[in-house]
């Protein structure tokens, strides 16, 4: 047989064995259905009461070894159609029961006779207590409580996805993860969140499979004294022997799977944490602990010296908990020798160098981009105890080549003694332009505006955009997502404002080697542009200091043959490189407004009154003319810093319209006060778009 064949065979047989899992549903609905209405024989109740504590285990074993809810996504309704096949065999064994009790504890087949006789040794009033014990487990307590915590857990799960959809959008603003990566995490946010809402109703089965088996073992009993004694001229005795004993092993033979059931939904919906299955979590988290194990042991042991305790049990298990926490200590041990002899040998490779001649290797330049830690945060650039804050770090490079056009110098990660321990600084040219404090294992809740939820941690400040933040521990998380808090670990926090300054900092990040790679790159692409304008029409320096300007002003310069193009039209008439930049914005004028408003097309702008807007053209347009009063920009740029506020609080961009003649010393001019607010000039309104007035910037005098 050929291979051809065989694929052919394989994908025939793939085909096939798709159509019957697409068809397992329907085709279990159906089996259902005929389960209520159909006679069923003895022998096939049995099939499928064994196939029903199979199930029933199977989806117990499952809930036990997923790692997060979604993993078992079809839950509620795995839920849904094993209630519906315990009631289905509750039908149809009621059925039997009722029609063949008469003949014996035998009738209904062999499963229900073994629980009968088994379980309950033939005895109706011991089952009937059992079974009420097991109503009691399942009803009261289990169902109970899974039901509240579903319902809490819907609550609370759609109450978080505003703070976790935010928390995404900063890991994909911080260059950590990429578009696509992004969507799936939206997907599962929207996914968890329809999952805990759909378990908040398939809990209701539960609840309702437990009184319905309570009603289903009560109308057997009736039933079946009223068919024996009135149908069969049996006695009481008989009756209650035949019809009791069939309904008791019955009901037990649908509640012990009823029961499993619960406590997998239970499991389920009260599973925390995503570091492991609940057995490796509960045997990581309760006997990790020598302490916790050594006072129990010794504890055990005590009760077993008590007179008339039983001795051999309580000092062997004594014994069994204190050799566990033996071992525990030890591991624990073991994990700080190897970290003390890890650090050892840094200090000896420390001391070698110190012992050295010293070289020209030891003056080492000024960093372009730096990072500085304290000692507490070195463990976050340490692979080998998973700190991955350098890849999330290549990951802001990334994210910033991507958004801005060029790639940004390598960031150089070192310690620094002089810091507080977990204190961290980002420099420029050796310059600090950004410090902060980050805690390793902890996360920062930051509060996006209105949530007055109160959070158990240290109050702070987001260090990139200084929102109210709150440091809080691992078991906080849940509840502060739930609350609308964005949270972040201390990597993200770091990655995000390293991040937000290399985006503020971008036109001093741009240094001659960086123009200098830039043009090399645009050569490969397009290499008779570059030819043509660089160096001859244009010179680096200019290039250079060109783009500087454009980044200055928060402009993108990843459409860099537009830029190119423009300096080659204009480079003939003028070298200077703010009217070239001035021509480059005007080209560049469709990509500036869809950077600051979005696709829409009509405008909201700040204006300038046009008496104070005269009296800046006069000052600031003609060299010869008087110099602008101190008093006169102290007002402007505090009123610009207002209305600038005031717009972004209402949710919308803040873009002062100003004439071309002073666009470029009124940008200038409210950058200090107002980083965030742009400044366009008439020129670079664009001929597609349409604008509409909107706040009024007013002289001293009004």
């Amino acid at each position: 047989m050929s291979t051809a064949m065989i694929k052919n065979i394989q994908q025939m047989a793939g085909k096939h064995g798709n159509a019957l899992q697409g068809m397992s549903a329907p085709i279990l609905v159906i089996a259902i259905l005929a389960l209520m209405v159909l006679p069923i024989p003895p022998w096939l109740l049995d099939t499928f009461f064994t196939l029903n504590i199979a199930i029933a285990l199977m989806v117990m074993m499952v809930a036990a070894y997923m790692i997060k809810p979604l993993d078992f996504a079809a839950f509620p309704s795995v839920l849904l159609l094993t209630t519906l096949m315990r009631l289905s065999l509750n039908v149809a064994s009621t059925r039997v029961v009722l029609m063949e009790g008469h003949t014996g504890p035998g009738a209904a087949g062999a499963v229900i006779e073994a629980f009968g006789h088994f379980l309950i040794g033939g005895n109706f009033a011991v089952g009937l207590i059992v079974f009420a014990i097991l109503v009691v487990i399942n009803f009261v307590v289990i169902t109970k409580g899974a039901e509240r915590i579903a319902e809490v857990s819907a609550r609370f799960t759609l109450d978080a996805m505003p703070g976790k959809q935010m928390a995404v959008d900063a890991d994909l603003n911080a260059g950590l993860i990429d578009e696509a990566e992004a969507k799936r995490r939206r997907a599962e946010v929207g996914e968890e969140a329809n999952f805990f809402g759909s378990m908040d109703g398939a809990s209701k089965f539960v609840r309702g499979d437990a009184v319905a088996g309570i009603l289903i073992l009560v109308i057997n009993i009736i039933g079946g004294f009223i068919i024996g004694m009135a149908q069969h001229g049996l006695s009481a005795g008989d009756a209650a022997n035949s019809y009791i004993l069939l309904a008791v092993g019955d009901a037990l033979v649908a509640q012990i799977p009823g029961l499993l059931i619960s406590v997998a939904s239970a499991m389920v919906i009260s599973r925390v944490g995503k570091d492991g299955d609940t057995g490796k979590q509960i045997a990581t988290q309760m006997f990790a602990s020598p302490r916790a194990l050594g006072i129990t042991g010794a504890i055990l042991v005590l009760l077993g010296l008590i007179p008339n305790m039983p001795h051999v049990v309580f000092l062997a298990m004594g014994s069994a908990f204190g050799y566990a926490a033996w071992l525990a200590h030890r591991k624990q041990q073991q994990k700080t020798e190897q970290a003390a002899g890890a650090t050892q040998k840094q200090a000896a490779v420390a001391a070698t160098q110190q012992d050295s001649e010293a070289t020209w290797d030891d003056l080492q330049p000024v960093d372009l981009l730096g990072l500085e830690l304290g000692y507490r945060l070195i463990a976050l650039v340490d692979k080998n105890r998973q700190g991955d804050l350098l890849t999330r770090i290549k990951g802001v490079r990334r994210k910033f080549a991507q958004e801005v056009g060029f790639l940004p110098p390598a960031v150089h990660v070192r310690d620094n003694l002089e810091l507080k321990p977990s204190a961290y600084r980002i420099t420029l040219r050796g310059v600090m332009v950004g410090e902060g404090e980050a805690f390793p294992g902890m996360y920062l809740a930051i509060n996006p505006g209105g949530i007055s939820t109160p959070l158990i941690g240290t109050p702070t400040t987001d260090p990139a955009f200084g929102l109210p933040a709150h440091w809080i521990d691992e078991r906080q998380k849940e509840a502060a997502q739930m609350a609308g808090f964005t949270v972040v670990d201390s990597e993200t926090v770091m990655a995000t404002h390293l991040s937000h300054l290399m985006q503020v900092q971008a036109s001093k990040l741009l240094s001659r080697t960086e123009v200098q790679q830039l043009v090399e790159h645009v050569a490969k692409l397009a290499p008779k542009l570059i030819e043509e304008v660089i160096p001859k029409m244009v010179s680096i320096t200019t290039f250079q200091k060109v783009l500087q300007l454009l980044l200055e002003d928060s402009v993108h310069i990843r459409d860099i043959r537009t830029i190119i193009e423009t300096l080659a039209e204009h480079a003939g008439s003028t070298q200077d490189p703010m009217e070239l930049a001035r021509r480059v914005r005007i080209a560049l004028s469709p990509a500036i407004v869809q950077q600051i408003y979005g696709p829409t097309r009509e405008l909201n702008v700040i204006a300038i009154e046009p008496g104070l807007e005269r009296l800046l053209v006069q000052a600031l347009a003609n060299p010869a003319a008087p110099s602008l009063d101190p008093g006169v920009a102290d007002v402007l740029t505090q009123r610009a810093a207002e209305v600038a506020n005031r717009q972004e609080e209402m949710g919308m961009p803040a873009c002062l319209l100003v004439p071309d003649s002073i666009r470029n010393t009124i940008a200038k001019l409210v950058r200090r006060v107002a980083p965030r607010l742009q400044v366009l000039a008439h020129s670079e309104i664009p001929e597609t778009h349409t604008i509409r007035i909107g706040p009024i910037l007013k002289g001293a005098s009004a």
